[in-house]
């Protein structure tokens, strides 16, 4: 029986395809002992079929918590929904670890929660043999780190430089949603787009005044309006004006 932690959601009616990579990222797996095979949710083969069936849709969510799983299946996941032409949107939704934070570099836009986080490392195997096959095995695994680490590089743009990288990747590092913004690694933070833009009114507003009291012509008021006075002192200076000038 299919686990049911990744679900595929198609809204034909609005031309969306919701993606939810709730597990280990892994391909098939066959029994031991009696060869039945359990296809797997969030293998490359599973979601081609998804993506296959979806080739008019114009817009892909895809939803992540994750603490990673196969680079092989990750990385062919990577690169069938960076061939999609539908506009693509990856939202964290908790963790997106190791090869789970490779898939969403696919996406046109990376949306993390205030409170989610990825965590970034080099890539890591298992090795048997003698020294010629284990020396084999570091190159190798070399040669696959560096093919997803460009994953990272080509979406950050100038915001991380490959050493930047590399010094985050040796220390297995965790990041915060603050962090991945300034690296590059997503667009958009959930729940500051109200502060960005109440903001960014304050500031318009503040700048408007000034300018409006920089270039406002200054109003003088006549002395003998400053005081106000009362209707009989009117009446009195009229009174006072009309005797002067009779001669």
């Amino acid at each position: 029986m299919a686990k049911t932690n990744f679900l595929i959601k198609q809204m034909a009616e609005i031309g969306t395809l919701d993606l939810y990579i709730y597990d280990d990222v892994e391909g098939d797996k066959t029994n031991f002992w009696t060869d039945e095979v359990t296809e797997s949710e969030t293998s490359a083969k599973y979601m081609q079929a998804q993506l296959e069936n979806a080739k008019n849709i114009k817009n892909i969510n895809l939803y992540i918590n994750s603490y990673g799983g196969s680079v092989k299946e990750g990385l062919a996941i990577y690169n069938q929904l960076k061939r999609h032409t539908a506009h693509k949107t990856a939202y964290i939704d908790g963790f997106a670890c190791s090869i789970a934070s490779v898939i969403p570099m696919a996406c046109d836009d990376i949306i993390m929660g205030t409170n989610t986080l990825m965590m970034i490392h080099h890539a890591a195997m298992g090795a048997w043999g003698n020294a010629t096959e284990l020396r084999k095995a570091a190159n190798d695994v070399e040669v696959i780190d560096n093919a997803s680490c460009s994953s990272y590089l080509q979406k950050a743009g100038v915001k991380l430089t490959a050493e930047t990288l590399k010094a985050l990747l040796d220390e297995q590092t965790w990041l915060s949603a603050e962090q991945c913004l300034q690296y590059g690694l997503c667009d958009r933070i959930t729940g500051q787009e109200d502060k960005t833009i109440t903001e960014a009114k304050q500031r318009f507003n503040a700048a408007m005044k000034f300018e409006v009291e920089q270039n406002e012509p200054v109003l003088k008021v006549p002395e003998e309006l400053i005081v106000q006075k009362t209707n009989f002192e009117k009446l009195m200076m009229a009174f006072k004006n009309k005797n002067s000038e009779v001669k």
